[in-house]
């Protein structure tokens, strides 16, 4: 009696709601029948059912109770249904890639099944008995409407290309999904990057990032202004909704103070967006990393000289200013086991090929030899400010030199030692490959670095504290009871090495950092 009370009242014990068709009245009866729990069934995952009842909403564990009512389940044939919604970038090819080398590792078979251009089905089936254990919905739109169609539960699990926004988290918190940027309710599930493109035949190469927002603000309307043809600048971002335009806003606007110009020419897909510019040798777009097509992408500049250019490694890192990680967030209930299996296979190495096939960024970690970062150290020298000695430098070269660097990077929230949502992932990421072994006998130095805004003994000491934050989340983080087999230490060095121009507000973001380095 009393396992079956604590059985229902356990609430935290949440999981995903089935299509609409389970929401009918059943009876949930314990074996000696003293205890019954009526209401409507509003989701059953395979082993917990959840009932809207009188009490309120209860999740009921199915291996100690009886089902009785129209909407009752079948135990034994059950197939468990999934939902997800929002970016077009991420539902075309990365989430069908992945479902597909799912079922491939398992041994079952994927059939794809569309219905229009914005929903299909896939269906994932034993390849001996063909017995059907999963569906997973996809509609197809953009990152506003995922949010939208979790807030209605209709959608499982988002599909997002940015951060969900304040207004976002509060609703989900209000109607008991929990906090939607704890740790275990988002997954990062690739990398991407908005990228500037224009036409092959363009003569522009590089661009500052604040031009480029002036660009889409309107306040820069010919090319002559940046040195090319007395031509007007045609101008195209992704459709109004959809994650990548919304990071326009969030990363490159908004941070200026600027707005989006008037009668921008939008595009429902990223890959229509490119071959828009790439047919116009007047026209610049914001284009996803992975789908810039036949079109060129310009590099980003600052006015101290320093340049960046989008590829695999600087989007890792996040020294390219305008990463934009790929989000699936998961309200906080509990998923179908398959859907769980699936969550924990998106993160394996086996994921990440996948990934990286599907013409994304991967995250696993990359191990970068001092001799390969020249350019960094010569700038540390060529741009070290009047309070960064020759003797701190000499301090960095000798720390540095007989280690490592990994392509995990730490960033933050402004003006706080919280990690950004990025950087939260890579802690997990972290996480897993100590638990692994991944680094055992060998020692992990989170190296902290600063802008160059303020005197430079203050961020040095606010380095050092940011890298002492993300070492006490990853021992935090651990679920080992096991001391820990890697040693975990820190170093700061402040503003000697700086990887883009403090005279913006993306340069000093990009500046402000915790490296790992491997010995």
């Amino acid at each position: 009696m009393l396992w079956f009370r604590a059985a229902v009242f356990a609430a935290l014990c949440l999981f995903v709601s089935a299509r609409p068709s389970l929401a009918q009245d059943v009876t949930l009866t314990s074996p000696d029948g003293a205890v019954e729990v009526t209401g409507t069934l509003l989701g059953f995952d395979g082993e917990f059912y959840r009932l809207d009842t009188k009490y309120g909403e209860l999740t009921v564990d199915g291996s100690g109770v009886s089902c009785d009512g129209p909407g009752c389940p079948n135990l034994t044939d059950y197939v468990a249904e999934i939902a997800l919604s929002g970016s077009s970038t991420m539902a075309e090819v990365l989430l069908p890639a992945l479902i597909e080398g799912f079922a491939l590792r398992n041994g079952w078979r994927a059939d794809r099944e569309t219905e229009d251009s914005q929903h299909f089905t896939y269906t994932l089936a034993r390849g001996d008995t063909g017995r059907t254990l999963a569906r997973f919905y996809f509609r197809v739109t953009n990152t506003d409407e995922g949010f939208a169609d979790l807030l209605a539960n209709e959608a499982d699990i988002v599909m997002a290309l940015r951060e969900i926004r304040p207004d976002e988290r509060k609703r989900a918190f209000n109607a008991g999904m929990g906090d939607m940027t704890d740790r275990n309710r988002s997954r990062v599930l690739a990398l991407d990057a908005m990228v500037p493109v224009v036409a092959p035949g363009n003569p522009i190469r590089r661009i500052s990032t604040p031009d480029l927002a002036r660009i889409f603000a309107g306040e820069i309307l010919s090319w002559a202004e940046l040195g090319g043809p007395d031509a007007p600048i045609a101008l195209h971002l992704p459709a109004k909704g959809s994650g990548l335009a919304q990071a326009v806003e969030d990363r490159l606007l908004h941070p200026a103070g600027l707005t989006l110009a008037e009668g921008i020419a939008r595009h429902g897909r990223s890959s229509a967006l490119a071959r828009a510019v790439s047919a116009d040798p007047f026209a610049i777009g914001i284009a996803s990393f992975a789908e810039t097509g036949t079109a060129r992408t310009l590099t980003l500049t600052g006015s101290c000289g320093f340049s960046l250019a989008a590829n695999r490694r600087s989007i890792k890192t996040e020294d390219y200013p305008l990463t934009a990680p790929m989000f699936l967030y998961l309200p906080a209930r509990r998923l179908p086991k398959v859907a769980r299996e699936f969550l924990l296979y998106v993160q394996s190495a086996a994921a990440q090929i996948v990934i990286r096939r599907a013409g994304f960024v991967d995250q696993v970690p990359e191990r970068i030899a001092i001799n390969a970062q020249g350019d960094r150290l010569a700038n540390a020298i060529a741009k070290a400010g009047s309070e960064v000695s020759l003797q701190e430098l000499q301090r960095l070269v000798a720390t540095l030199g007989p280690l490592t660097r990994l392509s995990t990077s730490f960033r933050f929230e402004a003006g706080s030692v919280r990690p950004d949502a990025q950087s939260r992932a890579n802690i997990d990421q972290i996480v897993r490959s100590i638990e692994i072994g991944a680094f055992d006998a060998q020692t992990l130095l989170l190296v902290g670095f600063s802008d160059g805004d303020g005197p430079a003994e203050t961020n040095r000491r606010i380095a050092q504290e940011r890298a002492d934050a993300v070492r006490d989340l990853i021992r935090a983080a651990t679920k080992s009871t096991q001391p820990l087999r890697v040693e975990l230490a820190t170093d700061a060095f402040g503003e000697a090495l700086p990887m883009a121009c403090d005279d913006s507000d993306w340069g000093r973001q990009v500046n402000r950092r915790v490296e790992v380095w491997v010995r």
